[in-house]
Parts: structure tokens; sequence; C-alpha cells
């Protein structure tokens, strides 16, 4: 790691005790010196600031990495194309962190902290901007889509199906952030549910969050024929690292949409490959797509699907927590599986751990980012990634 990283990462960690505090500095400072700046942003930005802040922790907590850094970085400058961010808006935004963290750091700044800090962020501000320009010659910014399919599975879940004006290029397993007309500039991140189709039509499962502003107007909001904004297609999780291994697919709650989309992907392409669907929710009434589920398995033999409840003994599947289902499974071979994990952070943290237990090797477990491969937020107005969505 180079010695200005260094610096980097020893300055940042100063920053923990006051992190609220410097996150409203540096937008009170952006916007006092760069007022046409607040036109990008949502109207309110309380949520924003605690995402970007986990943002900008992973970011240079990766400066040891090179390579992972990079990668993020260009993923977020192509993520800034539709927020309006450009080439022109970084000196701004990198004058206002210098200024945050010269005002928060203390006795810990001087000329050579500020130098290292200025010639990161100068290499990382051309990381981006590079990858906005590349990325703007081969596709648009963001997609106008409408609504084909609106089905309310609960009274706090709806999948929605949309269809793009034109093609909008994913990968099962990826995520895509979503804009309604109701609440502009505030975009949230939402796995699509299904393999890409001939039509290019996207499904999106989506549940009402309390006092969560898009995903509220998606749910109860939203009916077929309303337009969406829809932003490029982003996230890791995606069949091509698995090889032809056997997939488990372990998903909780929502978190089922990206996992329904990899075993249509893997269905398809490979008919003999056996395909393991291990669902959780706290009651039978939530597993709102398992009939689907069930079409889709008596048409696949390859393809088992086993619901799991946390709070209804009587619905027929497992009993308990995702975690410890899995080990009740004898006749899953776990350690000779792909997994793919979705859902709650905690029930996330929970199932790795258990099937690293049941010998499934790290390399073999794959799972977002919650904070980054969604969001890829940056310094921007994008919603935190991962499992609950507003």
């Amino acid at each position: 790691m180079s010695s200005d990283a260094r610096i980097v990462k020893e300055t940042f960690a100063l920053l923990e005790p006051n992190a609220d505090r410097a996150v409203a500095y540096f937008y009170g400072r952006l916007f006092a010196e760069q007022p046409r700046l607040r036109a990008l942003f949502p109207p309110a930005l309380d949520a924003q600031r605690d995402r970007v802040l986990r943002v900008l922790t992973r970011l240079v907590w990766s400066l040891e990495e090179p390579a992972a850094f990079e990668d993020r970085l260009r993923r977020l400058g192509r993520e800034h194309r539709k927020l309006g961010l450009c080439r022109e808006h970084y000196p701004a935004v990198g004058a206002a962190l210098v200024a945050t963290l010269r005002r928060f750091a203390a006795d810990a700044w001087n000329p050579r902290v500020e130098a290292a800090w200025t010639t990161v962020f100068a290499a990382a501000a051309r990381t981006m901007a590079d990858a906005a320009e590349a990325d703007a010659a081969r596709t648009p910014p963001w997609w106008l889509g409408e609504v084909v399919g609106h089905e309310r599975r609960r009274h706090d879940i709806a999948v929605l199906t949309v269809r793009p004006g034109q093609p909008l290029p994913y990968a099962a397993g990826q995520h895509v952030t979503v804009q309604t007309s109701r609440w502009p500039r505030v975009w949230r991140p939402y796995s699509v549910a299904n393999a890409p189709r001939p039509d290019g039509a996207l499904t999106l499962h989506v549940r009402a969050v309390p006092a969560g502003w898009v995903s509220g107007a998606l749910v109860r909001h939203t009916a077929v024929g309303d337009t969406v904004m829809l932003g490029p297609a982003q996230g890791d999780m995606t069949l091509d690292r698995a090889g032809e291994r056997d997939l488990l697919l372990v998903a909780g709650g929502t978190g089922l949409a990206p996992l329904k989309a990899l075993a249509e992907q893997a269905l398809a392409a490979d008919q003999g490959r056996r395909i393991d669907l291990v669902w959780g929710a706290r009651t039978a009434d939530e597993l709102y797509d398992l009939p689907a589920l069930r079409t889709l398995e008596a048409a696949c033999p390859a393809l088992r699907v086993i619901p799991v409840t946390a709070d209804d003994p009587g619905s027929g599947g497992p009993h308990g927590a995702v975690p410890d289902a899995l080990k009740r499974l004898e006749d899953l071979p776990a350690a000779d599986m792909h997994a793919y994990v979705c859902g709650p952070a905690a029930m996330v943290a929970r199932t790795v751990r258990t099937l690293r237990e049941l010998g499934v090797p790290p390399d073999r477990i794959a799972h977002d980012e919650p904070d980054l491969d969604a969001a890829v937020a940056g310094l921007g107005p994008v919603a935190a990634a991962g499992i609950t969505r507003s």
C-alpha cells in the first residue's frame, strides 16, 4: 500500500467519533460553495448521509486492494451518470471533502495529509469520470420503463413487471435502481427476479418498508401503464462464478428475487444441474411467490424448492431460522455446491457462517455487498444496497 493510501486510511479513521457531523458539514460546505449541485440531490438528506458514509468507508478501506478499489470507482462513475454528476463537478466535491477533513481531523491535519488526500481524490475522480465517459458511448444514463404488470401479493408486497423502452442489459442475479415520478431524484435498488427475456421485461419484488419513499410508491401508488426510471444493472452475484457446480440458493424475504433469476438461468442452460432453493419467511403467508416456484419446480425436476418458516410450524415445511434449517437438511450436499445467499443482513451473515460450518469453501459462497453493490451511491443520491430497500 502506498504512503498516500496509508495516510488516507489513518486520517479517515479519526472521523469515526464525529462521522454524522462530518457528513452533514460536507454537504453544507458543498452546497454553500456550489448551490447548483443541490438540485441533483433528493429533498431530504438524512438517509443519504448515512449511506454516503458507509460507501466512503468501504472505498477507503479497499485502498489496500488497488484492483477492487478501481473497480468500485468505475462503477460509481457509471452510476453517477444518471444523477447528472460529471467530471466538472468532482473538483467541488473534492474541495468540500478536504475542507471537512481539515475541520474534523484537527491536530492530525497537516500539509502532508492534505497533499495525500488531494492526490488520492484526484486519481479517484479521474477514474470515475473516465468510466462514465466510456460508458456514455455505449448506454444511456437511465432507461424509461413502462409498468406492464402489478400484482399485490400481500398488503406490503407487490410484484412488478417493467418493460424498458430500449434494451437494458443485465445478468441474472443483478439489480437495477428505480426512480418514481412521485419522488424525483430518489433512487432505490431492486434485484431483478427473472433471467433475461426476449421482450426485455424485468420483474421486481418490492416490499414496502416503514417510511419507504420509493418502496411505498411502487407497492401502493403504482399501476399498469405508469412509467418509472431505471438505472444501469449492477452487482457481481451472477451465475458465471459458479462454473458447472450444482447450486444452493438461500433466500430470506424478497431476497428471493435475484436467486429466482439465477435458478431460471441455470435451468434454461442445463436441465441436469441440481438446484436447491431454500426460502425463509416468518409465516407461510409471507411466502408470496411460492405458487410460482412450485410451478417452476414441477416443470424442472432438477429444482427443489424448500420453504422455511420461522413462526409458523404448521406451514408444512421446515420450521425455524434458515441457517438452522440448513443444518437439518441431511440430503443436502452443501460442500459440493456453489451457494448464493440474499436476504436481511443478519440472516445473510448467519447463513454464511453456517455454510462454512457445513464445509462450503468461502470462495464458493456468493452474496451481494450491502451498501455498495446496489447502491454504488458514492457522493450522489442513490440508496444503500442490500436487503432493506426504501
